[in-house]
């Protein structure tokens, strides 16, 4: 579903990303670890085609939804307008309007905040914006969901949320790149583990042929 071959991105001369090459299967949860600069998050937004590779080639076969890691909800829409957004400017029939919202609602039903559907993001928890922004990524129907940072600023049952929340995303057979500096947070949820340096690939596991993938992946894991 997504080959990326010899992907190199630069700014100011340095290279974020420095021939990076990845196969992606259609299902499965792969995770990008690493510390800040690594390149993880430039890579998620070239899959994303919010950055353009200075070299390389990238080949992505499916519709991507994108969770940010600030969440980049609009202030003045409630939590169901941002939801709603992006399917209806595209679908402009009053009827299929009425089905966006209709899903909407369900998913921030399934999502344990269908309370907080008409309440602005600014008296919204991290937890329940990150809920929010997660609903809104879905709404595209995507083949493939590329998660930057969604644990950032959470507590520890919060974070246990997100993970059964991406899992239950996972069972669905959306396919998941999740890019994230909490190793602990990666073995959790991720089928496969790609650690970033320096933008290049330190190191590539499965987790289940790892007893303990966290102490083998802290082994090459160097914070700047």
């Amino acid at each position: 579903m997504i080959k990326i071959h010899n992907a190199c991105k630069r700014y100011s001369g340095v290279n974020v990303l420095d021939n990076v090459s990845i196969q992606v299967k259609k299902s499965g949860i792969l995770g990008l670890a690493g510390p800040s600069g690594s390149g993880k998050s430039t890579l998620l937004r070239c899959l994303q085609k919010l950055e353009t590779l200075d070299d390389g080639s990238l080949e992505c076969n499916g519709k991507t939804g994108f969770m940010f890691q600030d969440f980049q909800l609009f202030p003045h829409m409630t939590a169901l307008e941002n939801i709603v957004y992006a399917p209806n400017l595209s679908d402009r029939s009053a009827k299929r309007r009425r089905n966006n919202e209709k899903r909407a609602r369900e998913m921030l039903k399934n999502l344990g905040i269908e309370s907080k559907m008409y309440e602005y993001p600014e008296s919204l928890s991290g937890g329940q914006k990150q809920r929010v922004a997660l609903a809104r990524s879905l709404m595209v129907n995507p083949d493939i969901l590329l998660c930057d940072e969604p644990t950032s600023g959470l507590d520890v049952a919060t974070t246990m949320d997100v993970v059964s929340l991406l899992k239950s995303v996972g069972e669905t057979g959306v396919a998941m790149i999740i890019a994230s500096h909490d190793l602990d947070f990666l073995t959790k949820i991720s089928d496969r583990i790609i650690l970033l340096r320096e933008g290049k690939i330190v190191v590539d596991i499965k987790t289940e042929e790892h007893k303990n993938p966290v102490i083998y992946l802290k082994k090459y894991y160097v914070d700047d």
